[in-house]
C-alpha cells in the first residue's frame, strides 16, 4: 500500500485559499477508487503534514495524475508554499489495533 505524506510550509497570506483548495482535492481523492484515508496535521512551528493512502500504486498514481490535483499542485509550487517536500513510500510493516 502506498503512502503519500506532503509536508509544507504555507504562506500565511495564501493560507486561506490553500485550505479551500486542499478541501477540494481531498473531496475529489476520497470519491477516487482505491481511497482509503487522507488526514492533515499542523505542527506549532507551522509545518503541515498530510498523509494520503489508496490500496495500489495505480491509484496512487492516478491520484497524483488527476488534472485538477495536478493544477493545484502546480499552483502550490508557485504561489502557495513557503517550502515542501513530498514523499510516496511504500509500507514495510504494519502493526495496527482496530
Amino acid at each position: 500500500m502506498p503512502i503519500t505524506v506532503f509536508r509544507s510550509r504555507v504562506h500565511e497570506e495564501t493560507r486561506q485559499a490553500y485550505v479551500e483548495t486542499g478541501k477540494k482535492m481531498a473531496e475529489i481523492g476520497s470519491r477516487m477508487p482505491g481511497f482509503v484515508l487522507i488526514k492533515t496535521f499542523r505542527a506549532d512551528d507551522g509545518e503541515q503534514v498530510t498523509i494520503v493512502e489508496f490500496t495500489s500504486d495505480e491509484h496512487q498514481q492516478a491520484w497524483a495524475n488527476h488534472p485538477e490535483h495536478l493544477e493545484a499542485r502546480k499552483h502550490g509550487r508557485e504561489t502557495w508554499f513557503d517550502e515542501y517536500d513530498i514523499s510516496v513510500c511504500e509500507v514495510i510493516r504494519r502493526d495496527k489495533k482496530p
